[in-house]
Parts: C-alpha cells; sequence; structure tokens
C-alpha cells in the first residue's frame, strides 16, 4: 500500500521535493494537478518524505541515501507549462550565491588565459583543446540551467558558460606542477532555447580544505567571454557526499576519501554559509556507467557581481587552492 508523502517544513513554508506547496494547509497529493505536473508526483505509488524537521532539507540533500546510485539535492526550481502556447517558464527560488573564483580560473584574471584559444567553446572537457593530454576518472556530465530572474525567470537563452574544475588527484590544469600546458577539464558552453549548458567530463578530486566542486562564470554571450570582467554571475556547484563516498573507493583518487572525512558542506568556506541550499546539484547514475549532474543556477543582472577573487585564505591551504590529495 502506499503512503501520502510528508512534506518538509522549511522558513519559507512547508515543501515536497524543494518545491513549496500550492496549498500549504493540505496533503501533498491534494496540491492539483499544476504542482503534480511540476514535480511528478501521481496520486499512485509516490514516496513519502518522512521524519524531515525545520532546517532539515540541505541535510536530507547530503546524507547519504538508500542506494548511491542516485542522489538528490535541494531543487532550486520550478517548472510550469501552460497556456495555448505550450511554453515553459523555469522559477528558480533564488539568485546563485556570488561564489569566489579560485586561485585557478584560468581567465586571464590571474595569469593563464584558456578564454583566448579557439576551440574553448566545447562540450567534452575531458582532453586539452589540442587533444595531446586526457583526464583520467569516473565518467560525469554536468547541466547547468541558467535563468534570468531579471525577467520573469525565463530561460536564459544564450548565455555562456565557463566551467572548470580539479583532476581526480586534486590538481588543477594550466597551474598545477607539470599541467601548466594542459587545458582540459576547462570549457564553454552556450545556453540553448531552455537556458541548458551540458559538459562531458569526469568526477573532480576532493582536496585538503575543501567540498568537492566545479567553478563556473555565466557571461551576457559568448563575445563577452575574452574579459573575465564582464561575467555576470560567478559560483560553484556542490557535489553530494554520498555520491563523493562511492567515486573515492576508486584507485584513481588517492586521498580524497581522507579529505572528504575532513570536511563537511557546513565547514567549507564557501558552501559554509547555507551549506550549499542552492548549489548542491542533483546527482543520478553509478560509479561504472558514470553520473549526471544538474543545478538550476538563477542569475540576476539587476545586483552588482561581488565574486571573482579568492576569499581571506583562498579557497583552502597554501596558496589558496587547498592541498591535493596524498595517499
Amino acid at each position: 500500500m502506499s503512503r501520502i508523502p510528508e512534506p518538509v517544513q522549511t522558513p519559507e513554508g512547508p515543501t515536497y521535493e524543494g518545491r513549496l506547496l500550492d496549498r500549504a494547509d493540505e496533503e501533498v497529493v491534494d496540491q492539483g494537478a499544476a504542482f503534480d505536473i511540476r514535480t511528478l508526483v501521481t496520486r499512485r505509488g509516490v514516496l513519502g518524505l518522512a521524519g524531515l524537521g525545520v532546517g532539515a532539507l540541505v541535510l536530507a540533500a547530503c546524507a547519504p541515501s538508500e542506494s548511491t546510485t542516485s542522489s538528490t539535492s535541494d531543487s532550486t526550481a520550478t517548472t510550469d507549462t501552460g497556456g495555448s502556447s505550450g511554453s515553459t517558464a523555469t522559477t528558480a527560488t533564488g539568485e546563485i550565491p556570488d561564489e569566489t573564483a579560485g586561485p585557478y580560473p584560468g581567465d586571464g584574471s590571474n595569469g593563464p588565459d584558456v578564454l583566448e584559444e579557439s576551440g574553448i567553446v566545447r562540450q567534452d572537457i575531458t582532453t586539452s583543446i589540442d587533444g595531446s593530454a586526457t583526464a583520467d576518472g569516473v565518467p560525469l556530465t554536468f547541466e547547468l540551467q541558467v535563468v534570468d530572474l531579471a525577467n520573469g525567470s525565463v530561460p536564459f537563452e544564450g548565455v555562456a558558460v565557463y566551467a572548470w574544475h580539479c583532476t581526480a588527484e586534486g590538481e588543477y590544469s594550466m597551474y598545477s606542477s607539470g599541467l601548466e600546458d594542459v587545458t582540459y577539464l576547462r570549457g564553454v558552453q552556450v545556453a540553448d532555447a531552455e537556458g541548458k549548458v551540458s559538459f562531458r567530463s569526469i568526477f573532480p578530486g576532493c582536496y585538503s580544505g575543501r567540498w568537492p566542486h566545479i567553478h563556473f562564470e555565466v557571461y551576457p554571450d559568448v563575445d563577452s567571454i575574452t574579459d573575465s570582467a564582464n561575467a555576470i554571475a560567478t559560483s560553484q556547484l556542490a557535489l553530494p557526499e554520498d555520491v563523493c563516498a562511492t567515486v573515492y573507493a576508486d584507485s584513481r583518487y588517492p586521498g580524497s576519501s581522507q579529505n572528504l572525512a575532513q570536511t563537511s558542506l557546513s565547514s567549507d568556506n564557501v558552501f559554509g554559509d547555507d551549506s550549499g541550499a542552492l548549489q548542491l546539484a542533483t546527482v543520478t547514475g553509478d560509479a561504472g556507467s558514470g553520473y549526471s549532474a544538474s543545478l538550476v543556477v538563477g542569475v540576476d543582472t539587476t545586483t552588482t557581481p561581488s565574486a571573482g577573487s579568492a576569499p581571506s585564505g583562498g579557497e583552502g591551504g597554501p596558496g589558496g587552492g587547498g592541498e591535493p590529495p596524498s595517499d
């Protein structure tokens, strides 16, 4: 027999799967067709979310699930489909937090500039632009859906997203010793009509002092990427703990398990303000065939970007980048 799902109580009101209930005083299954469509909830066989109290939404997203093949974060958007036009509008629950680009952006703000190189606009970032080197690790495809908060939360079509992250060993191309001439794990994509960009990569490692993450900058258009000052948003995507723990059992991630055990989303000096509430990705898949991560990114062009440089003390550890994993 199926059981009625329980909403999660948050400071903003009761939610289910991260979405505010349309009818706060009614049960999840009595929210109406629009809510059911948005959350993909049916009136048969839904899974309840029981035992979550105020403030537990983020903790639930970070806790190990029954299966490490699927992990979900706070949902940061709802999608409404309606009207004769059949158009869709995505509403983010808030603006993506401005975060440091860190000491290894490769965007020309502190030395190396991959955004000036021909071929940087690409989906597959597992190799250097010239094909001379390939990053090894568990496959990861990650998708960002950029939402234009200043214009009714419509998909932000045409913006360019530059994404980059560390290797399985916790090193950064263009900066780490021996990788100065390597450009893998860096790339740019242009958002489609749904505001989406997608990158094919590997799962990043965990180095000392930082929670596993992916950096990204959002630019008004692809012609703007040649100057990092043009970025309209700079932030980071966080990866769920249970998936990280599974990936880091792989021998290609030496030291990552130990480093993961020594930090948390709440103690991380980037995500610690709110435990990455709007930055924790939804991840599905498995270590054998690879993972898929997704995150809705709300961008408000009416606010002034405040990120781009490393915080006091850097990202963690000497030099602002943290210590790479070690055996």
